[in-house]
């Protein structure tokens, strides 16, 4: 144990602090797997008092602290840096509140996604932002990256539904943000900024957190396409109509068979392309919109159309999708894009990434939040094919750039971290990138918070 492990276990005690090399391994890097290095410790707060005490112990020793949820994140941003102290929130896990009269939680950072949507559940309360890693993936990390999700198109990401949140910021100040009440205007909306931040502001410690009653019930539209663009056509035809699904999602058949192979799940296969959409409007209103998606599926024409009459098929899809990217990886090293275009786009977008696929001999397996034009483009790199891994990166900057020409960004929802920064430098101007730097500068005078990440 070094010097920075032997004075970190005698502040924080118990099991806190954790330096041995194999222990220490674990917590290096996020599902990402870009460039990291071995930090110096790992430490498991489990109060906000330690996270302070951390954070001034750093600050006046000029050590980086790199945040860390799950580790599920996609784009390096959780990837230990030379030199740093890991923070792992995984045994700050309780639900400190569920007010079904305010309609609010308040927890904190290392509480499971799913754990807490199943808590609300059972009082008749509903959490809406549901990332496909929803069932390991913590609320402290969704709010670090403002998470998505596949009911996102209608309701919305993690910040808006982050009402206000406790965090350690600058010298080991703690700090309450935002309100807890229905409105609120004070001031600069620094929770906001907080969310979606990447750890680079600061540490969040407690979340407040907007919560719905329960879901509506849902209807299933099903859509079978021969190509990307048609399926891309289908959800401009949908934005137009004005109908807004609870979810509409856009799988491929090279994706539904990783996940098929992988799980030996009956699949449906009656097309190159699949759309999921749901519908969840109050009594015939659902039923209405699912009328509408259907048809808007047959004019742009699809293989098939049908409303689904089987919950259970219906479920098994939508787990599937949820699947994608671990049964991906089981074949190799994923690239992972994450562009977002303006939804009428969408065609465009998806037309370019077949353009490149075939234009860099390539598989590119397409997954998309479709209804909000967030596109996941995966390229299944085989171990060791250097080549095949330069391809795949031009190819990738190839839908960067076109994504950017559409009016669209370089991430929807997997954040910047390491694996991005160029592809901001692309979209924002160095005006912009300048303010950004400066409001880091306020919140973290030293600069000890998640250094290298975002931008440069």
């Amino acid at each position: 144990m070094g010097q920075v492990g032997v004075e970190l276990n005698q502040m924080l005690p118990g099991g806190r602090v954790v330096c041995g090399a194999e222990e220490v391994s674990s917590y290096t890097h996020d599902a990402a797997r870009a460039t990291y290095d071995q930090p110096l410790a790992v430490v498991r707060p489990r109060q906000t008092a330690d996270v302070s005490a951390l954070v001034a112990y750093c600050y006046d020793r000029g050590i980086p602290l790199v945040a860390r949820g799950a580790g599920t994140g996609l784009a390096g941003g959780a990837n230990a840096v030379v030199g740093c102290v890991v923070v792992s929130f995984e045994d700050m896990t309780k639900i400190l509140r569920i007010d079904p009269n305010e309609r609010l939680a308040v927890v904190q950072p290392g509480v499971v996604n799913q754990d807490l949507r199943e808590a609300c559940a059972t009082q008749g309360l509903w959490y809406p932002p549901d990332p496909a890693s929803a069932p390991w993936s913590t609320i402290g990390g969704n709010a670090a990256t403002n998470a998505g999700g596949v009911c996102c198109v209608k309701y919305g990401v993690t910040r808006d539904y982050v009402l206000g949140l406790e965090a350690v910021v600058g010298r080991g100040e703690v700090v309450r943000l935002g309100r807890r009440t229905a409105k609120g205007v004070a001031g600069y909306d620094l929770a906001g900024l907080m969310v979606g931040s990447e750890g680079t502001l600061g540490l969040i410690t407690e979340l407040t957190l907007r919560l719905r009653g329960a879901r509506p019930p849902e209807r299933t539209v099903v859509g079978y396409f021969e190509d990307l663009p048609s399926a891309g056509r289908a959800v401009a035809a949908i934005v137009v109509s004005g109908v807004v699904p609870s979810a509409l999602e856009l799988v491929d058949r090279y994706c539904l068979r990783a996940v098929s192979d992988w799980k030996a799940m009956a699949l449906p296969d009656g097309g190159n392309v699949l759309l999921l959409a749901r519908c969840d409007g109050p009594g015939s209103a659902g039923e209405v919109d699912a009328d509408v998606v259907l048809a808007c599926f047959a004019s742009a024409g699809a293989m098939h159309a049908a409303r689904s009459r089987d919950d259970a098929e219906a479920e098994s899809l939508f787990a599937a999708r949820r699947l994608v990217f671990p049964a991906l990886s089981r074949l190799g090293a994923v690239l992972n894009e994450d562009v977002c275009v303006p939804r009428t786009q969408l065609p465009m977008i998806l037309e370019h990434i077949e353009r490149v696929a075939d234009e860099y001999d390539i598989q590119i397996a397409s997954l998309a939040h479709a209804g909000d034009g967030n596109v996941h483009p995966m390229i299944v790199v085989p171990p060791d094919d250097k080549e095949a891994a330069t391809r795949a990166i031009e190819a990738f900057d190839r839908i960067v750039d076109e994504a950017i020409a559409l009016g669209g960004t370089v991430s929807g929802e997997h954040g910047i971290g390491l694996l991005k920064k160029h592809s901001l430098a692309k979209e924002v101007s160095p005006t912009v990138l300048a303010l950004h730097r400066r409001v880091k500068e306020a919140f973290d005078p030293e600069g000890i918070f998640n250094p290298g990440k975002v931008f440069a």
